[in-house]
Formats: C-alpha cells, sequence, structure tokens
C-alpha cells in the first residue's frame, strides 16, 4: 500500500473518516515519531486507530499482539476491507497458510501481522522478525501483563523482553481497563520513556442497573423479552453448565440463543461465534472466555447472571454493548451464592497470600457497586480514579433506593450464629439460623432444642427474604463467613467483633419488587428512521439487504462493509457520483472502489 505523509491523509483516504476523536491524532503522533506510548481508552473508543494508522506511516510491518484468534480475524477482516495489507500468525491457520504469511512478512508486502503473545516470544518468530524491519509493536489488552489487573496472564510478562530485544523500535500499549496500579506496572514492564493517555471511562449511552437475584431465568427472559426483543446481546455466566441451561432455556422461549464457553468444541464455538458476528438478533450465553476484542457495534445489552471478580471485568464485559454510541443496557442479577461462590474461589484458589488478598479487594469493589444505594456510573468511575457527578441514567439515580438500618438485626444474627455454635459445639447453615431467629419449630430445631436458645423467635419482625438479604450484607463485609465445603455453614467472620462493639453500622435497601423498564428510548438510528419518509425507509432497507448479501458473499460480518451510520448518511445524503459518495464518512478510497458502483445504483434506483 502506497506511503502517507500525515494522520489525516490516512483518516481521509483510508479510513474515510472527516476527523480524529478526542486524542487518537495525539498518540499517532507519538508513536509516529518514535515515543513509546500507553493507551487507555473505553471499548468502542477507537483505539485500533492508534496503531493502525502509524503503521500506514513509519517504514516496515507493524507487530500487533493480539490474544484472540477471534480479535485477529476480526482486524484483518475490516482492515483488507479498507485496503490495508494484513495478516496474523494463529493456530487456525494450516502449514501452508502460515508459510504464505511468513513469506509475505519477509517480502515487506505486510503493513500489519497479528500475533499472539505466545508465539510472539517464540525463537522462531522472534528469528523472523530480526530479518524484517518492524515499524512498531502494538500490545492489545495491556492490562493482562500486570498482577494488579483482573485478568493477568503470565505470557504477557515475556513481552518485557521486546524493550531489549528492540530498543528502537516504539512501543503502543492499549487497554480499555486499568486502575493507577495496574498502569504503573504496564509503563513498567513495556514501556520506556511513555507518554501516557487517559480517556475518561465514562460510557454514558449504557444504563446500569442491578437487581436482586430470585428466579434468574424467569428474570433474564423478562428482561430480554420486553426490554430488547430481536436485539443482538451477551449473557455471562460464570460456569459452563449455566451457559448452556440458559442458552436451552432462551432458545426455548422463542430467542435465539447460542451457547459459548471453553469447553465446547473449537468448530462449535467458531460457528457460533461467527453467526453472533454476522446476524442481528442474536443471544451469545457465554462464560469471559467470549467477548474480548468483540467489535460489533450493535450490541445493545450486556446481561450478567453471575457477579463478576472486579469491577475491572465488570466494566470490560458490559463496555462491549453499545459500541455504536447508541443507547444500550448492562443489566445484572446479584444473589448471596455470588458473595459465597466468589469468596470460596478464592480461598480454594492456589495462589500466595498478596494474590488472594488482592483479589479479595478487587470482590470487595464489586460487592461495593452491587450493594450501592447512589450512583452506580459514579461508583464505577470513582473506582478508576475518575470524579464525577451522578449521572442521572442508572437504576439508582432513577429509582433511589430506600435504606434500612439494620444494625440491631445484624446483633441478632450474629448472636443466634455464636449460641448455636456454643451449644451444638458444630455451625449450621443459614436456613437453620433464619428458622431460629423467626421462631420456626422445624425437626432440626426440635432435635438440636434450639427453641430453648436466648436467640430463640427474637426475629419475627424480619421475612426470610429480608434476614437473606441482610446476611447477604454481612457476608459482603466479612461479619460472617460461608463454607461451601461443609454445606454452607456460617460463622463468624473477621469484622465481627467491630459489629459487636458499636464500630459498624449495617444498612441494606428495602426489599422491593423488580421493575420493568419500558423498552430503551429510541436511538439516533431509530429516530432517524422515524423522520424518514416511507422513501427513505425504502432505500435504507435495500442497502442493508446489499449489505447483508455481500457479506455472507465475502464471509465477513456486515458492520466491517458499512456501518449503519454510514447507510444513514448515504440516505440523507443519497449521493449520486463517486466524488458525493466518497464525501460520506466511513466511505474511503478502497471502499469506494470496490461498493461505490453497487451503492450508487441501489440510490439510482430508489430515488
Amino acid at each position: 500500500m502506497r506511503r502517507f505523509n500525515t494522520p489525516i491523509e490516512v483518516l481521509n483516504q483510508v479510513f474515510g473518516y472527516e476527523s480524529f476523536r478526542g486524542f487518537q491524532e495525539e498518540v499517532v503522533e507519538t508513536v509516529v515519531s518514535g515515543r513509546d506510548a500507553l493507551v487507555l481508552m473505553p471499548t468502542g473508543g477507537g483505539k485500533s486507530l492508534c496503531y493502525q494508522i502509524p503503521a500506514l506511516l513509519r517504514d516496515g510491518v507493524a507487530v500487533v499482539v493480539s490474544p484472540l484468534i477471534a480479535l485477529m480475524q476480526d482486524q484483518v477482516d475490516a482492515l483488507d476491507e479498507v485496503g490495508v495489507k494484513a495478516a496474523y500468525l494463529n493456530s487456525s491457520l494450516t502449514p501452508e497458510e502460515a508459510s504464505r504469511v511468513k513469506d509475505e512478512l519477509l517480502s515487506g508486502r505486510l503493513d500489519l501481522l497479528y500475533v499472539a503473545p505466545e508465539r510472539l516470544m517464540m525463537s522462531s518468530m522472534l528469528s523472523l522478525l530480526d530479518r524484517v524491519n518492524v515499524s512498531l509493536f502494538a500490545i492489545d489488552e495491556a492490562h493482562c501483563v500486570s498482577v494488579w489487573g483482573h485478568d493477568f496472564r503470565p505470557e504477557y510478562g515475556e513481552l518485557e523482553l521486546l524493550r531489549t530485544r528492540y530498543p528502537q523500535v516504539p512501543r503502543i500499549a492499549l487497554t480499555a481497563t486499568a486502575d493507577e496500579k495496574t498502569r504503573a506496572e504496564i509503563v513498567g514492564k513495556l514501556l520506556n520513556d511513555a507518554r501516557e493517555f487517559v480517556a475518561s471511562f465514562d460510557r454514558p449511552n449504557i444504563f446500569y442497573r442491578i437487581v436482586d437475584k430470585r428466579n434468574i431465568k424467569e428474570q433474564l427472559l423478562n428482561f430480554i423479552k420486553y426490554e430488547h426483543s430481536g436485539d443482538s446481546g451477551i449473557v455471562y455466566c460464570l460456569a459452563r453448565r449455566t451457559t448452556e441451561e440458559i442458552a436451552q432455556y432462551l432458545s426455548g422461549c422463542g430467542i435465539e440463543a447460542l451457547p459459548y464457553h471453553a469447553g465446547l468444541p473449537a468448530e462449535e464455538r467458531a460457528r457460533n461465534q461467527a453467526r453472533f458476528l454476522r446476524e442481528d438478533g442474536i443471544v451469545m450465553v457465554a462464560t469471559i472466555a467470549f467477548g474480548m476484542g468483540i467489535d460489533k457495534p450493535n450490541v445493545r445489552f450486556v446481561a450478567h447472571v453471575d457477579m463478576p471478580k472486579s469491577i475491572e471485568g465488570y466494566f470490560q464485559e458490559t463496555g462491549r454493548a453499545g459500541r455504536d454510541g447508541e443507547p444500550a443496557d448492562a443489566w445484572m442479577a446479584y444473589g448471596l451464592n455470588d458473595v459465597v461462590n466468589q469468596r470460596f474461589f478464592i480461598d480454594a484458589s492456589d495462589a500466595d497470600e498478596m494474590h488472594k488478598q488482592l483479589c479479595t479487594q478487587k470482590l470487595d469493589a464489586m460487592l461495593g457497586l452491587a450493594e450501592a444505594p447512589d450512583c452506580r456510573r459514579q461508583r464505577l468511575l470513582a473506582y478508576f480514579g475518575e470524579k464525577s457527578e451522578p449521572c442521572g441514567h442508572c437504576d439508582n439515580c432513577l429509582e433511589p433506593p430506600d435504606l434500612l438500618d439494620m444494625t440491631v438485626p445484624a446483633k441478632k444474627f450474629i448472636s443466634c450464629i455464636y449460641r448455636i455454635r456454643e451449644a451444638s459445639g458444630v455451625c449450621f447453615g443459614a436456613q437453620h439460623v433464619i428458622d431460629v431467629l423467626m421462631g420456626n419449630m422445624t425437626d432440626r430445631v426440635a432435635r438440636f432444642s434450639h427453641d430453648k436458645l436466648s436467640t430463640w423467635s427474637i426475629g419475627q419482625d424480619l421475612s426470610a427474604a429480608e434476614w437473606r438479604i441482610l446476611l447477604r450484607q454481612l457476608v459482603a463485609r466479612h461479619v460472617v463467613w460461608v463454607d461451601p465445603t461443609a454445606r454452607n455453614a456460617l460463622s463468624l467472620g473477621e469484622a465481627a467483633r467491630d459489629l459487636l462493639r458499636g464500630n459498624m453500622k449495617i444498612s441494606v435497601r428495602k426489599r422491593v419488587a423488580e421493575t420493568r423498564r419500558k423498552r430503551r428510548e429510541h436511538s439516533q438510528t431509530e429516530a432517524l428512521l422515524q423522520e424518514f419518509s416511507k422513501r427513505d425507509r425504502s432505500l435504507y432497507e435495500a442497502l442493508r439487504q446489499w449489505r447483508s448479501d455481500e457479506a455472507k458473499s465475502l464471509g465477513k460480518p456486515p458492520y466491517v462493509i458499512f456501518k449503519d451510520a454510514t447507510l444513514l448518511e448515504i440516505v440523507r445524503e443519497r449521493p449520486t457520483s463517486p466524488e458525493a459518495l466518497r464525501r460520506i464518512s466511513g466511505v474511503g478510497e478502497k471502499k469506494l472502489v470496490n461498493y461505490g458502483d453497487a451503492v450508487l445504483d441501489i440510490v439510482a434506483a430508489e430515488s
């Protein structure tokens, strides 16, 4: 591909955009000048252009470190559409295909090469790169290098070698989620004298909502059916079995749902992912094995049926919704078992104590967000060091919860746990403790004579559901410990003494029925379509059908050909010449050559 002189020239002629967003241009100029850069930009903010444009301005091939095969394929497909020569080397290639990519690399015919960190650090791969002119290293998902990050991967740590082996080659590290400790470790391990670019973490188009988990399948079904019928979305689950159960349940209820987890055959995972990317209205039910680097712009919701391990993970996963800037939902159901399971996973892991403490801190922050009575967005942004005002666009802002002072009932609860243990010599589970508090004469209560305890029936003023909500708060605050290996037996936690001494207050939300929001507000696309005449809507649908057919024939997602925003602008402007079409945002030179005649013919036919 021919070389360009300025960043704006590449942006206009190759990618078809009129101007840069935010600090994109500063990042590009920094890397082009040969200096390292750290880029923090939320999902959908345009990180890829920050290294793709320098790759076309510097001599040689840009090596992009990417953790997932699907991400590499998606990026290479999109670059091919704009005329950039890109390829990837990964396990999906046959030996013959890999040999062809290596030949292209050695002959200087590639602008960008995508590789996984494991492959890049192989001696054979490094020897291959020694024989070519590397223009830059772009390290995507750079938070994986940090033990402080939410997705630490040891293989990323080996990338530190790039600083010494290729000291003159600039490096750009990119991520959508990193707190201050993580950012410091990224710079310390991967970069030299780096400029740091940190965008706002705010995604104002996303509505955040966290609800009490009750009947999770029914709750999820109602959320999708009544608020996102026909939309593309992602449902995240903690366990593989849960993904298949929920996908099957949703499918049985008439929703096009597919499972995705690491235990499925590779062919089935690839097939399901391809359908999700290339078709509208698909709901992917997945573990966190799915999603990193997914560029599908019109994902209208991300739902969590299990609580994530950290705010970083939650932020990254919810960030896959609404990449097109249109309204989207982040919905999560949260219950007592989420707290118990997450704590158990931490304590049962083989990690050292420092790592366990780190995981506990991150979980506590996530629990704080889930239990928060104030603005969700304000809490999210504060976690990443960004100050903000209440957003007015989350569940707590629109329906502020009533808080109940439950310090006295909390003391009753832990006193009851203590009395039961003192009388019996063993710990019991939540239901038995609640039965004692409420004065329920069960067989177990009678067998152990727990109706004789001083805490018998002292909690009749609360329902069993209210006691469980209080227990969730006590577990989250380390007042009560649940042992999953002993039938979820309850014992006193490290903070119980603080509560009894009066050094801690416990407040919980007043239990209310989950309210159903109206179908999400009209997106810009929907608003424009409503304003369009019947003739304009006909043109829009004709363009969408053409795009769908073209994408299917190429085996690529429709959005890599033209995004919805580009089709809408074509409808508004109704270009009648190649020059007029070229002025449409998202139409670069290569796309004009490839699709210009077809688009102009459709516009003419619909006029």
